[in-house]
């Protein structure tokens, strides 16, 4: 797991106007806190604090360099404009080398499932216990050939070396089902159609279509007809 380090200030002034004036000054309020110490109210610079987040994921490691001491630390919280996106205020939490944390770590996959069968996530993370400097950034689960019908349970999940599973080994992380027919998808789509009280014509439920007649052809038949008569 690659370890960020990042250079903090000590804030000395609070509120909403403070905060407002780091942040134009690019960087991030933040607190630091845990092992029975004191808060410390801090700043992280906002771009560096931006790029581990990118790189290292929700559960990156950072070295927080304060007042020439480094203190290991994880972000527990992440306030974020809806808007912008910018980051207003992190929660960092202290942390040893060699403890263990409990983490929420993303699932992702790898390999192609069976012909006509649909991957159905059921989990998006798995909780996990792990030394602080050996947290993953993802479990990935090999999907290869599953079919439908075949699930994939915390249990089945295989862990980084070091972490203790701390989800319900029973819980569904991935499940497979079988990808509809066209059959099924128009049945579906004509139930949708008459419970919102739409009705199809003949000629689109069948898919025939009457053609038009030619007022071209139409013409030379009276024609026809009346030069006869005149005859």
């Amino acid at each position: 797991m690659a370890d960020f380090r990042l250079e903090a200030e000590t804030r000395t002034e609070f509120g909403k106007g403070s905060a407002r004036r780091t942040r134009r000054a690019g960087r991030v309020p933040a607190v630091l806190y845990g092992h029975g110490q004191d808060v410390v109210h801090l700043s992280l610079p906002a771009r560096e604090f931006a790029a581990a987040l990118r790189n290292g994921g929700t559960n990156v490691l950072l070295t927080v360099v304060l007042d020439g001491k480094e203190q290991l630390a994880l972000t527990k919280a992440v306030q974020r404009d809806p808007l912008t996106r910018v980051h207003e205020h992190v929660d960092l939490l202290v942390v040893r080398r060699g403890e263990k944390v409990t983490v929420d770590v993303p699932v992702t996959v790898t390999g192609d499932v069976a012909p006509e069968t649909i991957t159905n996530f059921e989990l998006n993370t798995i909780s996990i216990e792990v030394p602080a400097t050996s947290i993953p950034e993802n479990i990935e689960i090999d999907v290869e050939g599953r079919a439908a019908g075949q699930g994939i349970t915390a249990a089945d999940v295989e862990l980084p070396e070091g972490a203790t599973l701390l989800t319900d080994p029973e819980a569904q992380v991935i499940g497979f089902l079988a990808a509809p027919t066209a059959e099924a998808l128009e049945a579906e789509l004509a139930e949708a159609e008459a419970e919102a009280g739409i009705e199809r014509d003949e000629s689109d439920a069948d898919g025939d279509v009457v053609p038009e007649p030619s007022d071209q052809g139409s013409g030379e038949s009276m024609d026809a007809a009346e030069n006869s008569a005149d005859a």
